[in-house]
């Protein structure tokens, strides 16, 4: 039974989805609109799943590269656990169409068609067409992540209004902007992986005079970019736990412009986990009503 769920859980990459689930209750917080504790959470299970169908259709599509990397040749597909065949396109497929179908029960058309992009980008466009292909891989597969915050603005969104308001935009580009530096940093410091792969991440293909840079930029911008929803209502613990999650990230970007070692670049990569999560619970403890919090942990 355990082995099951372990296997589940990496088949699916629930652990890359449930930061996409995170980044849809971010949406729906910051929307004009109200949609409900028990509706929010269908719609973020409804994304979870729509994500897990495009992460095991990666892991389904990329069973012969991951098993020339190290951290991930012991996966069901790249182990041989789970034998390849036609059953697994048509059950992931299965799930992205009950996940759809779940996500426009509560959410409407125009979220269940951005929950679909994410998917689609993830599985597709990023898989597909640019891993193996071009640099600009994960820089463009990115998308993936911030259609989650959309969906989540959209399903939210007021009867009367814009449906998507200023703070899920910026919140949506912030997460575009963090998706890179948290993919480069890993390559840095599995950079043989990706080589064995023929996977043209930025920090493969580069020296670090041009990945350095380009990381420390990219958290720059997104850490300036996150304190921007403050002119826009965001209140003051948004703020702080945004400052507590950026300027950590920045730190640590920075050292690793300066000394780009694997162990430098393991801890830039961690920093952004932080700074995800950081800037999540700033963005729910912000916008959601206290009674309603305290309801529900009790």
């Amino acid at each position: 039974m355990l082995n099951a769920l372990s296997m589940t859980v990496s088949i699916l990459k629930l652990r890359i989805g449930s930061f996409i689930a995170l980044a849809a209750l971010v949406g729906v917080m910051t929307s004009d609109g109200e949609l409900g504790m028990v509706k929010a959470l269908v719609f973020a299970l409804a994304v979870l799943g729509a994500s897990g169908a495009a992460g095991g259709f990666n892991q389904y599509y990329e069973r012969d590269s991951d098993r020339m990397m190290a951290r991930t040749r012991n996966r069901p597909f790249a182990s041989g656990v789970l034998k390849a065949g036609a059953i697994w396109p048509v059950t992931l497929l299965a799930l992205l169409g009950v996940s759809l179908l779940m996500a426009w029960s509560v959410g409407g058309t125009l979220a269940t068609f951005l929950v679909f992009l994410g998917a689609l980008t993830y599985g597709v466009v990023y898989t597909v067409w640019l891993k193996t292909r071009t640099v600009w891989n994960i820089v463009i597969g990115g998308a993936a992540g911030s259609f989650a915050v959309l969906a989540g603005a959209a399903a939210a969104a007021p009867q009367f209004g814009p449906v998507i308001g200023p703070v899920p935009i910026l919140l949506a580009a912030v997460l575009f902007l963090w998706t890179p530096p948290h993919f480069w940093s890993l390559a840095v410091a599995r950079g043989e992986d990706y080589r064995r792969a023929k996977i043209p991440m930025l920090p493969v293909v580069t020296g670090p005079e041009i990945w350095g840079p380009a990381i420390f930029s990219h958290v720059v911008f997104l850490v300036v970019l996150s304190l921007v929803p403050l002119w826009f209502g965001m209140g003051w613990i948004y703020g702080v736990f945004a400052a507590l999650g950026g300027l950590p990230f920045l730190f640590a970007a920075w050292r690793l412009l300066r000394g780009p070692t694997p162990s430098a670049a393991m801890r830039t990569f961690r920093a952004s986990l932080v700074q995800f999560a950081l800037l999540a619970a700033g963005v729910i403890l912000d916008e959601a009503p206290l009674d309603e919090v305290l309801g529900w942990a009790l």
